[in-house]
């Protein structure tokens, strides 16, 4: 049986995260990942499997902690 995973929404920050880390992995490194434009970073988020949000319901805020929340992610992962 095939594991059923909710569809992702804007206010799920840091599944966002996980799966742009995913995607990206690590040479998407802290500086890196602060540097990435907006208009860049909401084309990545919209893309994602299981995204479900709409481009309009995008804020500032909502892809400030989803870039936080990706460089936590990363780091995580450098230990």
């Amino acid at each position: 049986m095939a594991h059923f995973e909710p569809p992702i929404q804007w206010n799920d920050h840091e599944d966002i995260a996980m799966a742009l880390y995913e995607k990206f992995g690590a040479e998407f490194g802290e500086a890196k990942i602060y540097r990435i434009r907006f208009t860049e970073l909401l084309d990545w988020i919209m893309t994602l499997p299981n995204f479900a949000g709409q481009r309009e319901q995008s804020t500032e805020g909502h892809l400030e902690q989803i870039q936080a929340k990706w460089v936590y992610e990363w780091r995580d992962n450098q230990k």
